[in-house]
């Protein structure tokens, strides 16, 4: 299984729908998936159950199908971590089918950050529990992958730099990175780029470390395959000018701050292999979708989809499909 995170420390820029359309197109072209939600606000189970579901779960005092709960024995030291629930998503075209699993998103997450910021240090101190507190993540959702037999997981973190998304990044293969056409996106890239090295450098010197030769650690790749340009604007098939402004700088500012290659010159946009696509704004057909409880390119007429609505179906459905070719390009898959 390969796992890919999803990860701007600038919010806002559509990142969570980004990740729900794109596990979507993976079922669609019959992959299995499993969505993990490590951003503590859960806006992704959000996306995938419905607030009926959400309540009984999150209602219940007792309730331990969260990846929280998986968690919680590990955090608390009363033991290492829980076999995780798969929550299987409904899908809309075929009631049977099974092919998206969900690691259900929790608010307490939040509680674990100064865990992982205080285990962080000590694993260079050869601590067994510094070790498995930093490998929660990855070991969750490698038992999630093998239990759900997936060959994708897809992670969506918070937006920002603390010590619970250090974890979560540990645990992926490879990022993705949403970028808004503006300027605290294009500046979120100067602050990520240098973190995630120092992540990762950090981490590959405390593997050697690891007391415990049994514990299986992540890898840590983090390996960026690329940017996706989120909700700008169109004019006659063009990026308006106030978007087309930043979009025209990212293929410099991505590959001098991410990839780390210095005095990289400005290139042509359209021609920038390290971009995954551009996905414009797609208007109203968000809310008809949360309202169907189904992705955008696969709302119908019966969904309220009509006459201009059902052309901007199809382009939708062209542009993920695209994307999604293009990651699973990008991180080996055959095609």
């Amino acid at each position: 299984m390969k796992t890919i995170g999803f990860f701007n420390n600038k919010g806002g820029v559509g990142k969570t729908s980004l990740v729900y359309h794109v596990a979507w197109m993976l079922s669609l072209m019959n992959y299995r998936v499993i969505a993990v939600d490590l951003d503590p606000q859960a806006n992704l189970t959000s996306m995938f159950l419905s607030e009926e579901e959400l309540e009984k779960i999150w209602g219940s005092e007792n309730h331990e199908i969260t990846i929280y709960d998986v968690l919680s024995p590990q955090f608390r030291g009363t033991g290492d971590i829980h076999l995780p629930h798969v929550q299987i998503v409904f899908d809309p075209i075929d009631p049977f089918s099974e092919s998206i699993g969900l690691l259900i998103g929790d608010l307490k997450l939040s509680l674990i950050e100064d865990t992982l910021s205080d285990a962080w240090p000590r694993c260079q101190n050869r601590e067994e529990r510094a070790f498995r507190v930093m490998s929660a993540f990855a070991r969750t959702i490698a038992a999630a992958g093998t239990a759900h037999q997936a060959e994708v997981a897809l992670v969506d973190v918070g937006p920002n730099l603390g010590a619970l998304n250090r974890a979560a990044l540990l645990a992926c293969d490879y990022v993705v990175v949403p970028l808004g056409a503006d300027l605290f996106s294009l500046q979120g890239l100067r602050n990520m780029g240098p973190t995630m090295r120092d992540w990762r450098s950090m981490w590959d010197e405390a593997k050697s470390k690891n007391p415990n030769k049994t514990l299986v650690l992540p890898e840590g790749k983090m390996q960026p395959i690329g940017y996706v340009v989120m909700r700008f604007s169109t004019s006659e098939s063009r990026p308006a000018r106030a978007y087309a402004k930043w979009i025209t700088r990212m293929p410099q500012q991505y590959r001098e701050f991410i990839l780390d290659e210095q005095n990289a010159a400005e290139s042509d946009p359209e021609s920038d292999p390290n971009r995954l696509a551009t996905l414009k704004d797609y208007r109203s057909l968000m809310p008809l979708a949360q309202e169907a409880r189904k992705p955008m390119f696969l709302l119908r007429p019966a969904d309220g989809a009509f006459g201009g609505h059902q052309r901007a179906v199809t382009g939708c459905y062209a542009d993920f499909e695209r994307l999604t070719r293009k990651i699973l390009e990008k991180t080996g898959f055959p095609q």
